[in-house]
């Protein structure tokens, strides 16, 4: 072999250890930024996890409280018919007593309606979606199929019917 062939060999031979070591690194840099990645993807992946948690016990939470504020407006109303009941212990009078229930009622009425209850309408004829016709009458004042008497007046939440007015209806 000449001069030139070996030191062609021994550059060539150079070379492909150099390759192989720039190799390895390139290899030995991939597995780390994989490492990194798997470690960063196993950190989201809690997080996420510990957010999906939090989030159902805040919903478990807001569901199980969500009346609190209707309960909340509605003891000033309790409170009125316990006074209402003291009031007939020391005093007799009537009067007295049905301006208490009449104040507490006007009291309920208002409370329901700041929280989207309200009673359903009678005069505007009869609906069967909002009335309940437990019977039929014979009437001269009104149309045949018109509400003649509300026998109780029924409520509605917002456009839901809570309750259907039951009422007489003309023949």
């Amino acid at each position: 072999m000449t001069e030139k062939e070996e030191s062609d060999i021994e550059i060539e031979t150079i070379s492909k250890e150099e390759t192989r070591d720039e190799k390895d690194i390139k290899i030995e840099e991939l597995e780390s930024e994989i490492k990194k990645a798997d470690d960063k993807y196993i950190r989201v992946f809690a997080e996420f996890e510990n957010y999906k948690k939090r989030l159902a016990k805040e919903k478990s939470q807001a569901i199980a409280y969500s009346s609190e504020k209707f309960a909340t407006e509605l003891i000033p109303v309790l409170d009125n018919l316990q006074m209402a009941i003291k009031s007939t212990e020391s005093n007799s009078d009537m009067e007295k007593l049905k301006e208490g229930v009449e104040l507490t009622l006007k009291n309920f009425i208002s409370t329901l309606g700041k929280n989207g209850v309200e009673a359903i309408e009678t005069d505007k004829g009869f609906d069967p979606n909002l009335h309940e016709a437990i019977m039929k009458v014979d009437s001269d004042e009104v149309e045949s199929g018109e509400i003649v008497q509300v026998l109780q007046t029924g409520y509605k939440l917002k456009d839901r019917v809570l309750r259907a007015s039951m009422v007489s209806v003309a023949n």
